[in-house]
């Protein structure tokens, strides 16, 4: 099984991928058998959505190593920090990008909000309402929502508030084992043929 981490910051420094590659380091403690690899948009940004994306425009050449590496996925998790309220565009841009090729579809993924202070939650909501239409990614029903990030999931002990530190190592330690479970439940829906997106390659 291959989980995909896709760090939706435009910060080439990001706690984005701070919780990126934290969430990695608990994958590989609590389920050695899976795969992993992250996708940092700040430090690797895909351009802007337009047209030549379907017409073979040359900047949008590297982006097909990312669809197959996509496609050989079981499952994401998507990580968004909230700015100003929203997600921010590189994330947006990622499903856009992504749009109703099929590398994404029928296969679940886990929703990561942050912020620095309480908020958090309208990324989730925003991401819940909008990114699957096409795309087809299946959300589970947990997620995380990280706030006072500055204090949680630092690799230098000494810098994280331990009660809430801890709180969300193990609360995604839960929210992880969640995502492999529904990866292993989806694949009988690919592997069904019911989720064939020829017919209808747009959702409604």
């Amino acid at each position: 099984m291959k989980i995909g981490i896709i760090s939706g910051s435009h910060r080439t420094d990001s706690q984005s991928a701070k919780i990126a590659n934290y969430l990695n380091k608990l994958l590989a403690e609590t389920h050695a058998d899976v795969e992993t690899w992250i996708y940092d948009l700040g430090k690797a940004p895909l351009p802007m959505w337009d047209e030549a994306l379907f017409s073979g425009g040359e900047h949008w050449a590297p982006l097909d190593e990312l669809k197959a590496q996509c496609t050989d996925t079981d499952g994401f998790v998507v990580i968004a920090p909230e700015w100003h309220g929203m997600a921010p565009a590189a994330v947006k841009n990622f499903f856009l990008v992504m749009g109703n090729g099929g590398e994404l579809a029928h296969k679940p993924g886990l929703l990561v909000s942050l912020s620095v202070l309480t908020g958090g939650a309208n990324a989730i909501c925003e991401l819940r309402m909008s990114s699957y239409k096409n795309s087809r990614i299946c959300y589970i029903p947990e997620q995380l929502v990280v706030r006072n990030v500055l204090g949680v999931f630092n690799e230098d002990a000494e810098s994280n508030n331990g009660e809430e530190h801890d709180y969300f190592v193990d609360r995604g330690k839960y929210a992880l084992n969640q995502l492999i479970e529904y990866a292993k439940a989806l694949r009988l829906v690919r592997d069904s043929g019911a989720g064939d997106l020829a017919p209808y390659p747009n959702g409604m």
